[in-house]
């Protein structure tokens, strides 16, 4: 226990970014690294793209402009999804704060012409990355979420960690702190692609497990460079106001058999 009370203790010399997650700086010792590339790997109904809006949304409260590259969600649905939790983004894109690059809809539909940053192909990674540098640049983005990274190697699994490696340098060279969502599939134990973890500064893992016939969400930060943090399982969960982390919450599993205690 003394082990782990030092482990958490405040960390100064390095800059955090404020995650905007309840309970999640603190497992970090303040937040996230500046700078990191953290990989949010998780299966479906994780909360892996509540996460990653929650992170940017948060970011434009304290006047840091964001970027969200979408490839697998129309981003008028987004911007809906988003309301739900009361974030209101639309404000933010007026004011030139934040913006949605379309890797979805291929340029095809009337929504995609009034777009500014529109991937035609996610299969011409180098042009996808040009267009992702050209928006974080035109708005001097300190936040970026990927939502989903997946999409860019899926059917090219070999090639997972050079695209992660190749958007580490563009995103960290220009200054950014950004989350890769990476889709596993159920019970799967991994990180979404090979060596991906690697290439990465930050993971952290989202489960969705059944334990005594109820399903729980937990969060387990896997590495983070820069700073110590938590080796526990949290539990968290998602409410109408996004994601809530529980330091205090613990899951455990003992013997095929888990269990929930305090921390």
């Amino acid at each position: 226990m003394a082990v782990e009370e030092e482990a958490l203790k405040p960390e100064r010399r390095t800059r955090r970014v404020d995650s905007g997650i309840p309970g999640l700086d603190e497992l970090l010792n303040g937040g996230i690294p500046a700078r990191n590339v953290v990989l949010l790997s998780g299966g479906p109904g994780t909360g892996k793209t509540i996460f990653g809006q929650q992170f940017l949304y948060h970011g434009l409260t304290k006047g840091e402009p964001g970027v969200l590259v979408a490839l697998e969600e129309h981003p008028a649905q987004i911007i809906s999804n988003m309301l739900n939790f009361g974030w209101d983004v639309r404000k933010h894109q007026a004011e030139g704060t934040f913006e949605i690059v379309d890797a979805f809809t291929g340029g095809v539909g009337e929504y995609a012409k009034r777009e500014r940053y529109v991937v035609k192909s996610v299969d011409d990674v180098p042009t996808f990355i040009d267009v992702v540098r050209e928006a974080i640049r035109d708005l001097k983005a300190q936040r970026v979420v990927i939502d989903s990274v997946t999409t860019l190697y899926l059917t090219k699994p070999a090639v997972a960690r050079s695209v992660v490696m190749t958007l580490k340098r563009v995103l960290a060279g220009l200054g950014c702190t950004s989350i890769l969502v990476s889709q596993v599939s159920v019970g799967e134990r991994g990180f979404g692609g090979p060596g991906v973890e690697h290439a990465a500064d930050g993971i952290i893992r989202l489960d969705l497990d059944e334990v005594d016939g109820e399903l729980k969400r937990s969060l387990i930060i896997w590495k983070m460079r820069g700073t110590s943090h938590s080796m526990r399982r949290h539990l968290f969960e998602i409410t109408d106001k996004g994601i809530v982390v529980y330091p205090n919450k613990v899951l455990r599993w003992r013997r095929r058999v888990s269990e929930e205690e305090g921390a």
